[in-house]
């Protein structure tokens, strides 16, 4: 029995190359990449972990769906959740749009209460303690003009007036510091 010949193994390498990538593009889209990115966030603000809910994932897509033509973000209003929106050019993960909204978290001052030095309004939801289910859900736009990702949020968050999460008053925070990509807490 001989090296097998090139040409026959083209149709095994091809297979291969395409069960890799196809994987690949799923990488940082599925739930896990979500809730992960999400609880990691949760768990520094004391909050439950939010769990996957598929119901919640379809209703974002079907309202995503509606702006895949214009591929413009429009918040919906007075539905029965609260949602993150993003967009990205040409492609976004998952993953990519939740760091950018919990990457707000220094522009959060909990003493006020408000957004300071810029948006944090996605993290306040992402962190918002009485929310506990979230489905995400991700549209190409047609023409090839970028994608588009809703994380749709129940029970509704973000009420203007309301903290996101309660600190004990022996544990307010000084400062928030990235350390290696992880939030430490430094405390009195």
């Amino acid at each position: 029995m001989g090296v097998p010949n090139i040409s026959t193994l083209l149709p095994l390498i091809a297979i291969l190359a395409i069960v890799t990538f196809s994987q690949t593009g799923y990488a940082q889209d599925s739930p896990a990449d979500y809730l992960e990115a999400q609880n990691r966030f949760r768990s520094y603000a004391g909050v439950a972990p939010l769990v996957w809910d598929q119901n919640l994932a379809n209703y974002g897509k079907n309202y995503l769906n509606r702006f895949r033509g214009s591929c413009e973000m429009e918040h919906s209003q007075g539905g029965p959740y609260t949602e993150n929106l993003a967009w990205g050019f040409p492609d976004l993960t998952g993953t990519a749009a939740v760091d950018m909204w919990v990457n707000e978290w220094p522009h959060y001052d909990y003493n006020s209460n408000s957004c300071i030095g810029g948006e944090c309004r996605h993290y306040t939801q992402v962190v918002w303690r009485d929310t506990l289910r979230v489905g995400c859900a991700k549209v190409r736009c047609d023409n090839n003009r970028g994608t588009l990702i809703s994380c749709t949020y129940d029970p509704k968050g973000n009420y203007i007036g309301q903290r996101p999460f309660d600190i004990s008053p022996f544990e307010v925070p000084l400062s928030f510091k990235h350390h290696d990509k992880e939030v430490v807490v430094e405390k009195n």
